[in-house]
């Protein structure tokens, strides 16, 4: 069974979070880390727990949700994984953070491509790959068919969908990743999304004022 624990980090409020399961490794998606006290409760859950982290992974590259990347990278030594598409984004995102007064460690480069339709497997755990762009130029989300729950990152929000005004997203193409990947799930899988409370595929049907 995939445990999910999840932490608000940084001044976006962005959702990071830890998966583990019995094995006791653990994957990291999407580090907003910002401050030294964010840092510390993060690396804290993780030692107090007997956690072994063995896969950084990034939903999409905006940069309050990379923003930790470079220190969770040399703290437990992993490789950046995301899609091949959110590199633009990522080269971006020590200027775009310049926009905001927004100063971070610049992220590591991707090194392992994630790829929509394969997996990511740690421990005894497995998650789909689900291609769900829109927000951004190729945001991906993580979904556990055992576990009935999908890691949807900035795709659906509570009562609400992510922005499409940033470089590269697109509010069509962010309709037909939910209709078409999110919505197509079971009603019952939880949504941990990147900012705000988690929801259901279910209730975000009947009440989501986007459909």
């Amino acid at each position: 069974m995939i445990h999910v624990a999840s932490f608000t980090f940084n001044p976006f409020q962005e959702n990071t979070y830890i998966l583990h399961d019995e094995t006791k490794e653990c994957i990291i998606i999407d580090p907003g880390c910002y401050t030294a006290n964010e840092r510390k409760q993060l690396t804290a859950f993780i030692q107090q727990n007997e956690l072994q982290a063995v896969r950084l992974i990034n939903t999409h590259c905006h940069l309050d949700h990379i923003c930790g990347n470079a220190f969770i990278a040399k703290e437990y030594d992993l490789v950046l994984e995301a899609h091949q598409g959110e590199k633009v984004v990522l080269d971006a995102s020590i200027d775009h953070g310049r926009m905001y007064g927004f100063v971070f460690d610049p992220s590591p480069s991707i090194e392992q491509y994630l790829r929509e339709g394969e997996q990511v497997k740690f421990g005894n755990s497995v998650l789909d790959i689900l291609f769900t762009p829109g927000h951004s130029p190729a945001s991906i989300s993580f979904y556990s068919e055992q576990d009935k729950f999908v890691i949807a990152g900035d795709v659906l929000f509570f009562m609400s969908i992510g922005r499409t005004d940033l470089p590269g997203g697109n509010h069509e193409a962010l309709l037909h990743s939910i209709r078409e990947q999110l919505f197509t799930l079971p009603e019952d899988t939880i949504v941990y999304n990147g900012h705000g409370q988690k929801t259901s595929i279910g209730f975000e049907k009947q009440n989501n004022p986007f459909f």
